[in-house]
């Protein structure tokens, strides 16, 4: 594409359910969105998929830990997007947010999933796949 000529015709494709976690459980990094003092919160998390749940750790002073608690319903957003290109993808999950407690499998998320920030990351929440969408923007005829 030059600065002259036209950008290339996009469409936009939903994913199917099993199309969409495969992309998420590619994704390094995610965008989790809760509700905190009444208010939208965002917070970029790295993640792991697994037991069917993304599964993701937080610090004991973390925003999400009141909501985790009370089994908030939550979404978590990952993407990758080519802006030369203009393609991409977008997945969106939303779900119930729970602290897990078994000790067992506290033990097998921490083995998995090795946090971005430094600190003690001394809680782990699962979030439910309950309602998962994705959508894919590519060229036409792709």
């Amino acid at each position: 594409m030059t600065a002259t000529s036209p950008p290339p015709v996009r469409h936009t494709e939903t994913l199917s359910r099993q199309e969409a976690l495969q992309l998420l459980k590619g994704a390094p990094l995610g965008r989790l969105v809760f509700s905190h003092r009444a208010l939208p919160a965002v917070r970029p998390v790295n993640h792991v998929l697994l037991d069917d749940r993304i599964v993701i750790r937080v610090h004991s002073g973390a925003a999400l830990l009141g909501p985790a608690r009370a089994g908030a319903v939550v979404a978590y957003e990952a993407d990758e997007f080519d802006p030369e290109r203009r393609t991409g993808w977008s997945v969106v999950v939303t779900g119930e947010a729970r602290l897990v407690e078994d000790p067992a499998l506290q033990q097998r998320y921490r083995a998995a999933l090795e946090p971005w920030i430094g600190g003690e990351m001394a809680h782990t929440v699962g979030i439910s796949l309950d309602l998962v969408t994705g959508y894919r923007i590519g060229a036409a005829g792709e």
